[in-house]
């Protein structure tokens, strides 16, 4: 009769074989997580069985969505409008300098996500702050003093509070709004858009071909994982900017 590590690999292999017969290839996915790096993520499902497919259009009314045309001030008080980055991949985010919540973890994966592209000079961030009444240029410039933010195509932007919280939310369907009792003043999602070098936002497929749309910011690829069981997606995002860069 097994006992010890055989008789536990054992009860495991049944208890496996039954999940499969009982709900099928669906519960393998569930249950074959693995751990790297001393976390939980998830399986390929995401990332390498989806990294070889071309990038999907988010398509709204049957048309492509492509960026709305803009114009804002950066760090350096430069005015910078969507043409600036037509040529190049760059990953769009919505943020303000006094988020004592999400914003730093973003920040610090765009950050990591440049610095693994640094030699490309067609990528790019582009950065608009949701509290712009405080975020003025001088304060996006400490702000990229504080994070090492060098590159010459990362613009943080601040300007009309309207015209950027309409680009958040009629021009990218990212939420954003002030809300005071949200930390900081200020509610929005932490998610990353990914837009090709001819200004079309682009994404991966999920495994049913829906197209991922966003990328969530608010995990490092360190955490894998946070509390609520969601997993981090800056890999993929790193795969995905290969691809369009290589476009």
């Amino acid at each position: 009769m097994p006992t010890g590590a055989n008789s536990k690999k054992k009860y495991t292999y049944v208890w496996v074989s039954a999940i499969i017969l009982l709900f099928g290839t669906f519960a393998v996915y569930e249950i074959t997580k693995r751990i790297k790096g001393g976390t939980m993520v998830e399986n390929d499902r995401m990332s390498t069985g989806m990294q070889h497919k071309p990038l999907a259009f988010v398509v709204n009314d049957g048309k492509k969505r492509k960026v709305p045309d803009f114009a804002f001030y950066d760090q350096d008080s430069v005015l910078v409008t969507n043409t600036d980055y037509l040529g190049k991949v760059y990953v769009v985010e919505f943020f303000f300098t006094t988020c004592p919540t999400i914003c730093p973890i973003m920040t610090e994966n765009l950050v990591a996500i440049d610095q693994m592209f640094q030699t490309e000079e067609d990528f790019g961030v582009a950065s608009f702050t949701i509290n712009p009444r405080y975020d003025t240029p001088s304060i996006l410039k400490k702000y990229a003093q504080k994070y090492g933010i060098t590159n010459a195509n990362w613009h943080l932007m601040t300007g009309d509070r309207d015209k950027i919280y309409q680009l958040a939310q009629e021009g990218f369907y990212i939420y954003a709004s002030e809300e005071q009792d949200a930390p900081g003043g200020f509610e929005h999602s932490g998610m990353f858009a990914l837009v090709d070098k001819n200004g079309y936002i682009r994404s991966r497929e999920d495994q049913f071909g829906n197209p991922l749309i966003y990328y969530r910011g608010t995990i490092t690829e360190k955490q894998g994982v946070n509390d609520e069981g969601e997993s981090q997606q800056i890999t993929i995002l790193k795969e995905d900017i290969k691809k369009l860069l290589a476009e």
